[in-house]
């Protein structure tokens, strides 16, 4: 059946933009063609969705002379000249999925109700727990304010009591929450509790809320089981979610694939990546009112969403967030707190906007680090062991206890790291993402960075469910783009001290041997489906990934930036001082090309 699938047409209606890509089978391999874009039609005086979805692939019946569109919507019977064989979408428009969750304990059963949620495309609009630090009637206005699309409830193991469950099943109950949209239907409700409790909670909520019931996201204490909770947030997604959505209906009915939530569509590309790589794996959708950061370690998958960090809706709460002063440490030029908190405003206002000056590309990209610094401190706090583990009791009870309040995110252990979204994406230059998301996320020891070219990891990750050759076929040759390789050790020293020496033999046999000191970035160019030997050596206070001191013998990829060696330090640490802060910025800048030379030759006379 998929051998007989030629043509593919995927589209992601987006809040703000609806974006169609087309793709071919070409002899033995799908590739990508074309793509098509239009404003999203679900506000009025359109609220259809579908009128934007046929503008966008009715510009791409134009690039190809290909008819794609008939009265009744996409042409899913593809003959030779018209029509695919396969259609498919994502969505995030009108909000997205907003859920709300709740939980016995916070850091327990809310914590994995949430980590449930956020995997499956949702923004988590608030979770609740008997030790939340709030009292009854808090906790039954906020329930009742949030209006969600849907309230996924955890707590308690399996067999054990049912008490605490039921208090926050009656929580629910006396709030009533009321549906986001559709007035007229009941609010879905899925328990993932004690099995014990599946009577007592249907007889309290089931005549309110449209209930449904699945395997206890905490069985035990030692395990966490997600699945069943996400793939009825899916479900539920498409029933009610999307059946109340203006034109979703319509829309719902020119594909046989379930419309997957645009997040969602995204972390299940991420998956395919660190399943086809065999790897663990860092990466994060950089977008205008959220940021997404996803985690693969050892095959445990966590998605967090930071929906108040963005580039153009929410850029103003990336400020208030980080600080005025923590943007304004990445400037390379003198720009007075005002003029910055002025232009992120006009961005705000005017969100599709774009940079008009190198001094507000560079302002957008200082933005940008710090959303995606906040954004990986927020997943950290869900990418950690399950509380409530129960651990031999022996003098060293109190390390373990630190230790399970510590993530497992382990920079030296994250060897890839993926960036997606509109600001990394559309770049002028790759080195400019390349360095973003290094110096944003601290890459530690030997890193490999790779970005999505042309936004589409979201209609892949949905086509990866049905046809996932096609997917990763497309995926790895026409949109992944392979930056290249960083080279970063864990440590700190005086300015100036030696500190790494990689040496690499190149891929023609020539030896190439760069020494660096303390505060230095250098760029050496290896190209993309290059591969060089390398023998990184660092001093006793250094370690590259093998402890303190030792040396690494390697095979280093390159990209379309190159190995890039960063002796800064981690964590990195800028200068204090403005003066030598700007010295050295425009030193690494300059180390990469990041911006044309005149523009930094200009700002370094200021």
């Amino acid at each position: 059946m998929l051998d007989e699938i030629n043509y593919i047409l995927a589209t992601d209606v987006g809040s703000t933009t609806t974006k169609a890509r087309f793709f071919k089978k070409t002899g033995d391999e799908y590739r990508y063609v074309i793509s098509g874009e239009a404003p999203t039609t679900v506000e009025a005086p359109y609220e259809d969705v579908t009128l934007g979805v046929r503008n966008a692939v009715r510009q791409i019946e134009e690039l190809t002379g290909r008819q794609l569109l008939d009265e009744n919507g996409i042409i899913t019977k593809g003959l030779e000249d018209q029509g695919v064989d396969l259609y498919c979408t994502t969505s995030s428009a009108g909000g997205g999925l907003q859920m709300m969750v709740a939980g016995v304990v916070k850091s327990m059963t809310a914590e994995s109700a949430e980590r449930a949620a956020l995997g499956a495309g949702a923004i988590v609009m608030d979770a609740i727990a008997v030790d939340d630090g709030r009292k009854d009637h808090e906790k039954v206005r906020a329930i009742r304010t949030l209006r969600p699309d849907m309230v996924l409830i955890g707590g308690g193991i399996d067999g054990g009591t049912i008490s605490h469950v039921m208090q926050i099943a009656e929580l629910v109950k006396s709030a009533e929450p009321k549906p986001r949209l559709g007035m007229g239907y009941k609010l879905p409700v899925i328990f993932a509790g004690n099995i014990n409790a599946r009577k007592p909670i249907n007889d309290s909520l089931g005549d309110i809320f449209s209930l449904t019931m699945v395997d206890n996201l905490r069985p035990t204490l030692e395990e966490e089981n997600t699945e069943q909770a996400r793939a009825a947030i899916h479900q539920l997604f498409m029933e009610h979610v999307m059946s109340h959505a203006p034109g979703y209906n319509k829309l719902a009915k020119w594909t046989e694939v379930p419309i997957m939530p645009t997040p969602a569509g995204e972390g299940t590309m991420m998956r395919v990546i660190a399943e086809n790589l065999k790897t663990n794996l860092l990466g994060v959708g950089l977008g205008g009112a959220t940021t997404n950061v996803y985690s693969i370690v050892d095959e445990k998958f966590v998605r967090t969403v930071s929906a108040n960090l963005g580039m153009s809706y929410s850029i103003c709460n990336v400020m208030k967030e980080t600080g005025i002063a923590n943007i304004i440490r990445w400037l390379p030029f003198d720009m007075p707190e005002e003029s910055v908190e002025n232009r992120l405003v006009n961005k705000m206002n005017r969100p599709t906007t774009i940079p008009q000056t190198l001094q507000e590309l560079v302002t957008e990209h200082a933005v940008a680090r710090e959303a995606l610094r906040l954004g990986l401190q927020h997943h950290k706090t869900l990418a950690r062991g399950l509380k409530g583990v129960l651990r031999e009791r022996t003098m060293e009870i109190e390390r373990f206890r630190r230790m399970e309040e510590a993530t497992y995110i382990d920079m030296m252990k994250i060897p890839v790291i993926v960036g997606t979204g509109g600001l990394l994406s559309h770049a002028p230059r790759r080195s400019q993402s390349f360095l973003i998301l290094s110096d944003a996320f601290q890459a530690e020891g030997v890193t490999r960075l790779f970005q999505d070219s042309v936004f589409m990891m979201p209609h892949l990750g949905v086509l990866s469910t049905v046809h996932k050759k096609a997917s990763w076929e497309i995926f790895e040759k026409d949109c992944l783009v392979r930056l290249g390789t960083i080279i970063a050790p864990r440590g700190q020293a005086l300015e100036g001290e030696e500190v790494l020496t990689v040496t690499l033999e190149m891929p023609d046999g020539s030896i190439c041997k760069e020494t660096l000191r303390f505060g230095e970035l250098k760029r050496v160019k290896l190209g993309e489906g290059k591969k060089a030997k390398a023998v990184v050596e660092v001093t006793r206070l250094f370690d590259i990934g093998l402890g303190p001191g030792n040396k690494l013998e390697t095979k280093i990829e390159g990209g379309v930036v190159g190995v890039v060696m960063d002796a800064r330090g981690r964590p990195l640490v800028l200068p204090e001082y403005h003066a030598v802060r700007k010295t050295k910025l425009l030193e690494w800048f300059k180390a990469l090309e990041l911006y044309p030379e005149s523009f930094l030759e200009e700002v370094s006379k200021q």
